[in-house]
């Protein structure tokens, strides 16, 4: 008779393809394996709690209504529904002043949530979907557990020395018409773009759109930094162009606006026939998302404009990123100016890691970014992230000059992580 101890149970085979049975870089580069002492710029979650006019006003909500405790309707809270339609109707000058209606809106459990349900809802096994690279990492295990494959096309990094701008990331439109085949069902468009910084140009997004439009596939719009977007640049939604909304799922984010990454509330903007079939898979693998942070986050929408939240919450933002910037100045390392997200990609091509400094297992056989990563956690004390880890292998090469700093954290940690940093002059 089988025991405990003896009895195998076999994992499904999807879960020992390559990229998803690996050790992800969130695992390596956990609290767990770093320094106690170290300072995390590497995940980018925020080290201040969301504003205190949403946590009062939420306090109260959850004293009195007693409906918030309890299961929600699955395509999300009214008053949730009607804080988004709300705010971001006027951003969608295609629905010509009228506003966003309840069918045209889904909450989901965080922003990834809500990808996992659309590509659940629209793929077939054997289909393709279309990353730009760099890529959030979690779109490839999304696009793998439907059986899909996903297929790459990289923005091409500037050339030459000096400061760069994320505008000078190119996508060969050529190359992104090229990746298409009869299998191709869906594409990801991430703007402001992590971890580049990059904001696609309206131009720059036309072309993408006249592409989708020919091949007849679902746009997934990622687009959860849409709150932050620096130096007078321009965010343009590309469901809004012509021929898009109607092939258009955009993805919106509570944790990202509001500073409440833990709360997981998302949003999926998009005609009736894309959400209702994404709220149908929805509502199976969760039913409904987390009851009381939906009503806190309406809270936040229905009073950010009168409170100039993100006009404020951009201005700080803003200094966050120049104060690490001050610091790679200081250091001698050229890196990518962001227009949006809260992002930094320094180039590391300078620095010479110590030859007989050792890495474990888990770094070995993955871009040299790992090695340079794992070496700043464990001497310098702070926590990056490789870039590597968002390309399929055959681009590797593409990332791996770099490192990703996240800046959505309070000046004084930044501060203190610089004057660490500083230390990489000896190493140049």
């Amino acid at each position: 008779m089988a025991t405990s101890q003896t009895a195998t149970i076999p994992q499904a085979k999807r879960m020992f393809d390559g990229a998803t049975h690996k050790l992800d870089v969130w695992s390596i580069f956990t609290p767990a394996n770093v320094p106690s002492d170290a300072i995390n710029l590497g995940q980018g979650f925020m080290n201040w709690s969301p504003p205190d006019w949403i946590t009062k006003a939420h306090h109260e909500i959850l004293d009195d209504n007693v409906t918030s405790h309890h299961y929600s309707h699955p395509r999300g809270r009214p008053r949730l529904l009607k804080a988004i339609s709300d705010f971001y109707s006027p951003q969608f000058d295609n629905l010509e002043g009228r506003k966003l209606t309840n069918e045209e809106i889904v909450v989901t459990a965080g922003a990834n949530g809500g990808m996992f349900a659309a590509l659940t809802a629209h793929c077939e096994p054997g289909e393709e979907v279309i990353c730009i690279e760099p890529y959030f990492d979690q779109y490839y295990a999304s696009i793998h557990f439907q059986g899909a494959k996903p297929v790459f096309v990289p923005l091409h990094p500037p050339t030459g020395e000096g400061i760069k701008d994320g505008s000078e990331w190119t996508l060969n439109i050529d190359e992104f018409r090229a990746a298409f085949s009869p299998k191709t069902k869906a594409v990801i468009i991430n703007t402001p773009h992590n971890p580049v910084g990059k904001v696609f140009t309206r131009e720059e997004l036309t072309q993408i759109a006249q592409v989708c439009i020919e091949k007849n596939v679902l746009v997934i719009a990622d687009e959860v930094y849409d709150c932050m977007v620096y130096d007078g640049k321009t965010h343009t939604r590309i469901a809004t162009l012509p021929g898009m909304w109607e092939r258009t799922l955009t993805v919106g984010s509570g944790g990202k606006s509001f500073a409440c990454t833990g709360w997981r509330i998302g949003w999926l903007i998009g005609p009736p026939q894309l959400t209702s079939a994404t709220l149908a898979a929805h509502s199976r693998i969760v039913f409904c998302t987390n009851s009381p942070m939906q009503e806190a986050v309406a809270i936040g929408l229905e009073q950010a404009k009168e409170r100039h939240f993100f006009e404020d919450q951009l201005e700080a933002y803003a200094e966050r990123r120049d104060i690490l910037t001050t610091y790679f100045d200081q250091i001698g390392l050229p890196y990518t100016k962001p227009e949006g997200s809260y992002f930094l990609l320094v180039d590391i091509s300078k620095v010479k890691v110590p030859d007989d400094f050792q890495i474990p297992e888990s770094c070995k056989g993955r871009g040299k970014d790992f090695k340079f990563c794992w070496w700043i956690a464990q001497e310098l004390k702070v926590v990056g992230i490789p870039p590597s880890e968002f390309y399929c292998d055959e681009h590797v090469e593409i990332g791996e000059r770099f490192a990703r700093f996240a800046f959505c954290k309070d000046p004084e940690l930044l501060h203190a992580a610089g004057k660490r940093l500083l230390r990489l002059k000896d190493y140049l």
